[in-house]
């Protein structure tokens, strides 16, 4: 069989015809599945992923980090502080209306109004109408990231996600953690329609007929997303045919994966910082620069990277990985059990203290082991740490109460640029701009702030990269948190299931694109 499709391809291609492959249904195994349909409910890996199946971004990143036009097939800027976007035409929302810029008008404003969103968006004061298929973003001062900010504006359908339901209910609304009209239903432009969905055991895509995109070479017809919390247990049913791909794949499980027949292994370089959050409003002993410090030294990222992860992360000493603007090579990891012994001293807590920590056990590669190994390390100076871990699903909502004294915090950022951890994990917090929106350790440092809302309008790379640098610095010194490592990004699949052209560093494959043989 195999043989008598190769002699049809060759003989399709001396005939100047293309041969592609036939439509396929794959079934996907994630470790936990989306929290919601709403693509501006909460800003995570896991709404990305969903908005890029379901609907369609204006912009998306290459594998090499260049801009694609998706919805929009192109931009210009007018002045320091206008770009003039042209929209796609004969565009199709699943529901059957037409994409026009009304939409994106409409989805800009509701951004602006989501909790998790209006942070990456305050630097975009507006986005205006211009005619149907054109429309003007315009920014607070010179701002150098809009094109990687429109990589996060995927057009909701305005006439969908308008008006009430039958109980009354506003259809646009964001709820967090709740039941809404935009949480349950969906209208997107992107390749797949959600056909059904039952939280935290299946959620079933099939393609959406009209897709835009006739140039994809993407073939897959139904895909079935099942959520397997262990590790262990995603690659036993890859293995076993269950599924035909998996994520993430555990380090533990890499030579396991290599060792199979017909089964590939996929990893690249990852800029998905691991955390812990000191929250110094819960606990007063955080609130000593000293003790913080103390922590950071007693907690052996390195040795966490090496044994628990297997290699298949990098020890981080701060937010920015090689690479990234702000990166500070002159920041190391800085394990030293006996300094931290010392400082704990010289702060009074010579005898130690408790506190509470909390993390998930099925967003990030090891969460829960990372946790345990890190408890452990604390009670070496004194510290006896009450660990709770669970479920994705029960962890953020706790997290957004800071509910613990030591939080455990994953951030890729949302774009692509250095400044972006500190906007949301390190800056004062503040509900009105959304600045601060994850920083449940409640640091706050004004001249961090004001570095940071400098950057933001310089268009002097090399300069803004040495601001960027000194923030690492500040935040290092004051250990604003607990650095632990960048995390690796990992897929296996079926090696008939080319998953190779659509992952990339961010973490959501274009599954729209994807091939399967």
């Amino acid at each position: 069989m195999k043989t008598m499709k190769s002699k049809l391809a060759v003989a399709l291609m001396a005939a100047g015809l293309s041969f592609s492959a036939a439509a396929a249904d794959i079934k996907v195994a994630y470790d936990a599945d989306p929290v919601s349909l709403d693509p501006h409910e909460q800003l995570s890996g896991g709404t990305m992923q969903l908005s890029h199946m379901v609907f369609d971004p204006l912009i998306r990143f290459t594998q090499d980090m260049d801009f694609e036009p998706r919805l929009a097939e192109s931009w210009e800027r007018v002045d320091n502080e206008t770009i003039r976007f042209k929209l796609r035409q004969g565009v199709k929302f699943h529901s059957g209306n037409d994409l026009t810029a009304d939409d994106v008008v409409w989805t800009f404003n509701r951004l602006k109004e989501s909790p998790d969103f209006k942070g990456i968006f305050a630097p975009l004061v507006a986005l205006t109408k211009v005619d149907d298929f054109t429309f003007d973003i315009k920014t607070d001062g010179t701002y150098p990231l809009v094109e990687n900010v429109a990589t996060y504006i995927f057009p909701m359908d305005s006439k969908f996600y308008s008006g009430t339901t039958a109980d009354g209910k506003d259809k646009a609304e964001i709820v967090k953690h709740g039941n809404s009209f935009a949480s349950t239903n969906q209208s997107g432009t992107g390749p797949f329609v959600v056909k059904s969905r039952e939280q935290g055991v299946q959620v079933q895509f099939e393609r959406f007929d009209s897709y835009w995109d006739t140039e994809s070479k993407g073939n897959v017809e139904n895909l079935t997303l099942v959520p397997i919390k262990e590790s262990a247990t995603r690659v036993a049913a890859l293995l076993s045919g269950g599924v035909d791909m998996i994520a993430p794949v555990s380090p533990n499980d890499y030579t396991r994966i290599q060792k199979a027949n017909d089964i590939e292994l996929y990893t690249m370089p990852g800029t998905r910082v691991i955390t812990f959050q000191l929250n110094q409003n819960s606990n007063p002993a955080l609130k000593d620069v000293r003790v913080r410090q103390a922590i950071v030294y007693a907690v052996n990222n390195e040795g966490i990277a090496k044994r628990i992860m297997k290699g298949a992360a990098t020890a981080a000493a701060q937010q920015s990985p090689v690479g990234y603007a702000g990166y500070n090579e002159d920041l190391k990891p800085r394990f030293d059990l006996k300094k931290a012994k010392e400082l704990m001293k010289e702060a009074g807590y010579e005898d130690g203290f408790t506190l509470t920590m909390m993390a998930p056990n099925n967003r990030y590669v090891n969460d829960d082991k990372i946790a345990q190994a890190t408890a452990a390390m604390l009670s070496k100076i004194g510290i006896k740490v009450d660990l709770k871990t669970m479920p994705k699903a029960q962890y953020w909502p706790e997290f957004d109460k800071c509910a613990a004294d030591m939080l455990m915090i994953g951030w890729h950022p949302d774009t692509e640029d250095s400044g972006n951890f500190t906007e949301f994990l390190t800056m004062t917090r503040n509900a009105e701009t959304g600045k601060g929106q994850y920083n449940c350790g409640h640091y706050s440092n004004p001249e961090i702030d004001k570095v940071i809302e400098e950057t933001n309008t310089m268009t002097d790379l090399a300069k803004r990269s040495e601001l960027l640098k000194q923030v690492e610095a500040t935040l290092y010194d004051e250990a604003a948190f607990v650095p632990l490592h960048w995390q690796d990004p990992s897929w296996a699949a079926k090696s008939n299931v080319e998953i190779g052209p659509i992952v990339n560093g961010m973490n959501f494959p274009y599954f729209g694109d994807l091939v399967v043989k």
